[in-house]
């Protein structure tokens, strides 16, 4: 894992702690599973937050659910009758984000819906204010041009890891690194978007905010 900085110490310490909850969450991820850094985690999370509080959306979707925690984040902004639905293909550990669901009390405003993101999408039928993209990066494009249709207009999609470990600026890319060219791809292709408007934060492994008109 990669060491933190002073400057992302001084963050870390100058930003709202997590709740309990989202502690418990965090820690048993990284206890549990190999890869937890795919977890969002407290600066992103409260960022997710943020941004559902601010929009109060009446339905949200996320694609790429892993254990819950980014699912919980954005339900706080939810309205009372809104609902949150999560895709993720593996159901081997959504078992983990099930149980923080009940104990946060939420598991009746979130509906998790387990395969390909891109086939789930097919078969919606419902509108939304908010998208958070985390899954399958080589479909970034195919998923961002079927999830624009569902999205209201004035809505937002926040699609994560946008600068990839910073290769997306490498000179060269290898040939068989179809993730690097996936997501390349998908950034140049929602600068060139005329029916949105669109930036980078350059917060963890980079989101892009992306808003419809």
């Amino acid at each position: 894992m990669k060491e933190k900085s002073s400057l992302d110490i001084y963050i870390d310490e100058h930003s709202t702690s997590e709740d309990k909850l989202l502690y418990d969450l965090n820690r048993e991820t990284h206890l549990r599973l190999i890869n937890p850094r795919m977890l969002s985690g407290k600066l992103q999370g409260q960022i997710l937050e943020s941004f559902s509080r601010m929009i109060k959306p009446k339905n949200i979707l996320e694609l790429g659910t892993y254990t819950g925690y980014s699912a919980l984040c954005l339900v706080k902004g939810l309205r009372p009758e809104g609902k949150l639905i999560t895709i993720d293909v593996d159901d081997e550990v959504l078992f983990i984000a099930k149980k923080y669901f009940k104990r946060a009390n939420v598991i009746d405003k979130i509906e998790i819906k387990v395969g390909d993101a891109s086939k789930v999408i097919d078969k919606l039928d419902i509108k939304f204010d908010l998208v958070f993209m985390d899954a399958d990066k080589s479909k970034y494009i195919e998923n961002y041009e079927k999830l624009l249709p569902l999205l209201n207009i004035g809505g937002y999609i926040i699609a994560d890891n946008v600068l990839w470990d910073g290769k997306v600026v490498q000179k060269e890319i290898k040939k068989n690194d179809n993730l690097t060219s996936g997501i390349i791809a998908f950034n140049q292709h929602v600068q060139n978007d005329s029916r949105v408007t669109n930036y980078i934060l350059p917060i963890r492994d980079g989101m892009m905010i992306i808003r419809k008109l």
